[in-house]
């Protein structure tokens, strides 16, 4: 069977897939608070032209999904779109980002469904300063989303914050200690500048060498490791005694481009190589023909680049493609 491989040598085995671009919040690194454009429902995949995408890809060597947004879980039926995707052939692990505010009453007919594991965006465990970062919502009810995860079965839990200098830094230690005595695996994700590279971006970039700065100063005996399932591009530590681990995703300090196995559907109906290059691919005129979908997603291995310079943008350094200006949120992280 051929598999989705680059020229590059790297072999695509993971999907991420955006079934909205709306969200219930306005994370600050995400999306601005007020001016973005939303594609209108009609114009988004529906669940049907999802699986076919998959089905396609399956049969090339896709076996990883991960269900993103905006907000997935303020799309209806979402749980049956998982359970269809978890009976397609080839399809071996099914994990979904949600900032957690819906997934309290969702969590058990998503487990149900097939999903295997969630990630939860937190990035401040301060309520007042997760009403400014998200610039709306309520802190209690992703902690009672964390809650009902963990009730249904889903191992692991992740939690994603992405740091922001001068903003929840202070953290770093609050979030260690939750990981130390709670079986939940934080990741440190570093601030990107995707669809803005403006000087707020630089302003607040932070560098996950504080992290380990910070675990050293707080007393952690702390190693590499554990091998936590989907744990992708994170570098992980154990924290000695600790029931959970800590992570750091840092795609500008020390990039990962190297071991890139992914590619993402955008909700819109587009495939992206790479997160923060322009590329894209538009899947809708392959529909109902699986050759061409094949071949379109063969196109994406061709035009994919070799990593994506995010640290030469800190740095004011020549770029060798040209960066999307489309938001986070648009793209499905």
């Amino acid at each position: 069977m051929p598999t989705l491989t680059d020229r590059f040598g790297r072999v695509h085995d993971y999907l991420r897939i955006s079934v909205t671009d709306r969200c219930n919040l306005r994370c600050l690194y995400c999306m601005p608070e007020e001016g973005m454009e939303f594609t209108e429902s009609e114009n988004l995949l529906s669940y049907d032209q999802i699986v076919e995408v998959v089905e396609a890809g399956a049969e090339l060597g896709i076996s990883k999904l991960r269900i993103t947004g905006g907000e997935p879980l303020i799309r209806p039926g979402l749980d049956g779109l998982i359970k269809r995707l978890s009976a397609i052939p080839g399809i071996r692990d099914i994990a979904l980002t949600t900032n957690g505010v819906f997934l309290a009453k969702q969590a058990e007919a998503l487990r149900a469904a097939g999903l295997n594991r969630v990630n939860i965006s937190l990035d401040t465990l301060d309520p007042a300063r997760f009403r400014f970062i998200a610039r709306s919502g309520d802190l209690k009810r992703v902690m009672e989303g964390i809650e009902a995860a963990a009730a249904v079965g889903f191992d692991p839990i992740k939690l994603n914050c992405v740091l922001l200098k001068e903003v929840n830094e202070d953290e770093i230690a609050s979030f260690l200690k939750l990981a130390y005595e709670q079986p939940l695996h934080v990741r440190f994700i570093e601030y990107m500048p995707i669809g803005h590279a403006d000087e707020n971006w630089k302003k607040h970039y932070l560098p996950l060498s504080r992290v380990l700065e910070v675990a050293e100063k707080e007393g952690y005996d702390i190693n590499r490791g554990p091998n936590v399932h989907g744990n992708g591009p994170s570098d992980d530590w154990q924290m000695e005694g600790g029931r959970g681990s800590f992570g750091l995703i840092h795609p500008i300090s020390d990039h990962f481009c190297s071991n890139c196995n992914r590619l993402r559907l955008t909700a819109d109906g587009s495939i992206k190589p790479c997160l923060y290059w322009v590329d894209e691919l538009n899947v809708k005129d392959a529909f109902g023909n699986p050759d061409a979908m094949k071949q379109l997603l063969f196109r994406a291995m061709d035009i994919k680049p070799e990593n994506h310079e995010m640290a030469a943008k800190l740095a004011d350094g020549a770029l060798s493609h040209v960066p999307t200006e489309r938001r986070m949120s648009q793209i499905g992280g």
